[in-house]
């Protein structure tokens, strides 16, 4: 994959790949020309939550994570020790919204890149956030 185009997903993003019908065709589509991550507690938050959907849609619970696993393929797991350093600014940017999402930003500054997702939280945290309608809202980006 010969591309520095980039986008890190939140957790919302990586269920509606699992859930939907729009977001799994659209990271096959494009995953030649884009590289796609998210923090490994995405991962994990969505192997939480997805098990428990499945079922109220009477559907087997383990065919949740078994689609969780095979979008690692997809969208790369940024584990938490590459993204470390970027705490405290992810935390200062989000902080006012929810800070629980601070993995998610700090991966953005680290790659230097948007954050797909459909979280009003990340906007406004000096990063191009893309929503599911594919609007962006770009916010300047704090100085150094």
């Amino acid at each position: 994959m010969g591309t520095n185009k980039r986008i890190v997903l939140d957790a919302n993003i990586l269920m509606r790949a699992v859930l939907g019908r729009k977001v799994k065709p659209l990271l096959e589509e494009y995953y030649a020309s884009v590289q796609f991550f998210a923090p490994e507690v995405c991962y994990q938050d969505a192997r939480k939550y997805l098990p428990q959907i499945f079922k109220k849609k009477n559907l087997e619970a383990g065919d949740a994570i078994d689609a969780l696993d095979k979008l690692m393929l997809l969208v790369n797991t940024v584990e938490s020790s590459a993204y470390g350093a970027y705490e405290i600014e992810a935390k200062q940017r989000i902080e006012i919204r929810d800070v629980d999402d601070w993995p998610v930003v700090a991966v953005a500054l680290m790659l230097n890149c948007p954050i797909w997702t459909e979280d009003a939280d990340f906007f406004g945290t000096g990063k191009c956030n893309l929503d599911k309608r594919s609007r962006a809202s770009i916010s300047r980006r704090k100085e150094r």
